[in-house]
């Protein structure tokens, strides 16, 4: 799928705060479609944009437990998730753990 808005702006968000050496977003709200969280998001959620998969691959993330990771991700995202994201599924590394990955 080619970057809808919310894509566009979380790429660009991501990139400015965690200057990530990979980082793939997948727009998986065509999977939610009528759940309560879509129903809810407004506009965003007719343009089919409130359920997202990240992985975001960082230095940034050196040093710090999952729970740290993902605070960072959502507050850098505060605004989208105001604006009618409704649900993130993260996968958040250091380049060291995305290799031991395979």
């Amino acid at each position: 799928m080619t970057d809808d808005g919310r894509a566009a702006r979380i790429r660009a968000r991501i990139t400015e705060r965690f200057a990530p050496l990979r980082l793939e977003i997948d727009n998986q709200s065509a999977r939610h479609a009528g759940h309560a969280g879509v129903r809810d998001a407004g506009d965003a959620a007719a343009d089919g944009q409130t359920h997202y998969a990240l992985l975001v691959v960082s230095d940034a993330f050196a040093g710090l437990g999952r729970v740290q990771r993902s605070r960072l991700v959502h507050d850098a995202l505060g605004e989208e998730f105001r604006g009618g994201l409704h649900a993130l599924s993260l996968t958040l590394r250091t380049p060291s753990e995305q290799d031991a990955s395979g």
